[in-house]
Order: C-alpha cells, then sequence, then structure tokens
C-alpha cells in the first residue's frame, strides 16, 4: 500500500507543473495591465514610476523567465507578495483556507448522507411511486445550473422567508456572542450555500448509487441470502450495498475536485469570504502572485483529493494495489 501512495504521489508532481505553466501563460496572456489597474488613469503617476511598479515585480523580464523565477519560490511555498496591496501571497491564502475547506467539507458529509441512503433506499424500492418521484426530482435538480440554485435560495429563503442570512458567514455582533452562540451563529450562514453546493452534486451521486444497487441486488448472492433467511437491512447493507460501494467510490474522483473548483461560484454569490472569493477578487483586478498562488493551492488540494479516491479504492479493492505493485 505504501508503494502505491508514493507511486501516485510522485505523479502528481509534474502534473501540477504542466498545469501550473498553462495557468502562468493564459494569466500573463489575457487582456489587462497590473500597473494600469493599480494607478489606474490617475495623471500624478508617471511612466517611470509604472516601469519602476513592473520592475519591482519582475514583470518587465521575458515570460519562460518569470516562470522560472516563480517556480524556484514555489518549492518554498514562497508566491511573493499581492499586487494590490503587497501582502504576502501566502499568508492571505492561509487566512482564507481553513473557511473554504469548512465549506467544502460539511457540504461533502451532507452530499454522502443523502445522495447515498437515496440512492439504495430508491434501488430497493424500484418502480415504486417514491422511486418515479424521487427520480423525477433528482433529475430536474441535475439540469438546473448549480448558481441558479443559488440564486433561488437566497430569493425564497433569505429574502421572502427571512430564515437564513445571504451572505457573509459572521454578524457584526459575533464578537459580543458565547462561542457556543457563534459556532451556531456560523452554521446557521452556512446552511444556504452547503445546500446550494449540496443539491448541485446529490443528483448524480444518488443515482450512480441506484444504479450500482440495482446492478447488484439481482446477483446470486443476494437471492441466495434471502433464500437463507437473511433480514432484508442485512442483504441489503452487508452484501449488496459493499460490493456496489467500488462504483460509487469513482464518482467521488469527480464529486471532491467539483467542489474545490466551485468555491469559487458559491462563495462569490453568497459573499463566503474563502478561497474562492479572494481568487475571484484577484483576477478581477489582474493581481498574477495571488491567482497564481491560489491557482496552484486549488490545484494541489484537487489533486489530493483525487488520491484520496485512489487510496480508498485501492483499500476496497487489495487487487488494485496489488496489481500496480507487480507492474
Amino acid at each position: 500500500m505504501l508503494k502505491y501512495f508514493i507511486k501516485k504521489f510522485i505523479f502528481i508532481i509534474p502534473l501540477l507543473l504542466g498545469i501550473s505553466f498553462l495557468l502562468f501563460m493564459l494569466m500573463h496572456f489575457s487582456p489587462g495591465d497590473p500597473s494600469n489597474l493599480k494607478y489606474g488613469l490617475n495623471p500624478s503617476v508617471s511612466m517611470s514610476a509604472r516601469e519602476n511598479f513592473n520592475k519591482m515585480y519582475g514583470l518587465d523580464k521575458p515570460l519562460l523567465q518569470q516562470y522560472a523565477v516563480w517556480i524556484k519560490k514555489m518549492f518554498f511555498l514562497d508566491f511573493g507578495n499581492s499586487l494590490i496591496d503587497g501582502k504576502p501571497v501566502m499568508k492571505k491564502i492561509m487566512e482564507r483556507l481553513p473557511v473554504t475547506l469548512l465549506l467544502s467539507g460539511v457540504s461533502l458529509v451532507v452530499t454522502i448522507f443523502l445522495a447515498i441512503p437515496i440512492g439504495i433506499i430508491t434501488a430497493v424500492k424500484r418502480g415504486t411511486f417514491f422511486d418515479n418521484v424521487t427520480s423525477i426530482f433528482l433529475f430536474a435538480v441535475y439540469s438546473i445550473p448549480s448558481f441558479w440554485i443559488a440564486l433561488v435560495l437566497i430569493f425564497v429563503f433569505g429574502f421572502k422567508l427571512k430564515m437564513f442570512p445571504v451572505s457573509g458567514m459572521t454578524p457584526w455582533f459575533s464578537s459580543y456572542l458565547s462561542p457556543f452562540f457563534r459556532v451556531v451563529n456560523l452554521f446557521h450562514h452556512m446552511v444556504l450555500p452547503v445546500t446550494a453546493i449540496a443539491l448541485s452534486s446529490i443528483p448524480s451521486l444518488a443515482r450512480y448509487t441506484r444504479s450500482s444497487m440495482i446492478g447488484v441486488l439481482h446477483e446470486n448472492y443476494i437471492v441466495s441470502g434471502r433464500a437463507k433467511g437473511l433480514s432484508e437491512y442485512r442483504v441489503v447493507m452487508s452484501h449488496a450495498f459493499r460490493n456496489a460501494l467500488l462504483p460509487i467510490i469513482t464518482l467521488l474522483t469527480f464529486i471532491l475536485p467539483s467542489l474545490i473548483s466551485g468555491s469559487f461560484i458559491f462563495e462569490s454569490i453568497f459573499s463566503w469570504p474563502g478561497m474562492g472569493r479572494l481568487g475571484y477578487e484577484a483576477i478581477m483586478n489582474y493581481d498574477y502572485p495571488l491567482v497564481m498562488g491560489i491557482g496552484v493551492i486549488s490545484i494541489f488540494l484537487t489533486l489530493i483529493s483525487i488520491l484520496l479516491v485512489d487510496l480508498l479504492y485501492a483499500w476496497c479493492d487489495p487487487r488494485i494495489r496489488y496489481g500496480a505493485a507487480t507492474k
């Protein structure tokens, strides 16, 4: 298992370098000039001041040379300073990263604990009224753009019913609350963004779980288990679900990265002060060092999540790690 992990982790390094190179070139070839955005059309700022700005941040050098310098610093987690406020990029990211991981982690837990039971129940009750209604609802939610779901939740539960906050993660008076009520207030602010993120992932995971379970429930060993008098719960959970788990784990390979990349959309909509919103603001301001830092951290987290899913897959099916070790 350790050899399998090392082999997969080593593969991440060239992949990370390749994606970072594409991101670096994409940012520098995009229209816009950081010096113009910083100083605007201020006539009091001379051209020499703009040239000094570009020279200070190395923007006057050839792109490949800029990338080589950036790569050397990246291995020491030094992404430079922000072009907007001059603060270290890594410091700004670490201030926002825990907030993004909290939102993504809670959303993932909610997605798994809702989607998988729904898929199992609809598979067991295949063809019933519950299965038909649930399938229609899941297909309807799946066909709706995720950002539109977020806007509907804000309009209905935020403005009309006034049940949940529509932006931020803490109110202005949070410093006057006790630690317990701060946590309660935090989760109160998380309801709408977590619901929006979960609704964008639940339909695909639930339908995939249903299909996987249906394929297993007709196997001979399931029929034999029922013939031996085993309870329906034991047949479904101990035998059917265990063998249907591997295809479900495969789908997590796509869900985990989507949670990280989707933070840019949902954090911007709900004004959630995480890394995704920081990245959106950096893109709008052409803050190259900050965009590259957030991009690399997001890519690394995505690749690590895929690696964790691969390890979970190998743990569930020993044939995978044994086959990889013999190659």
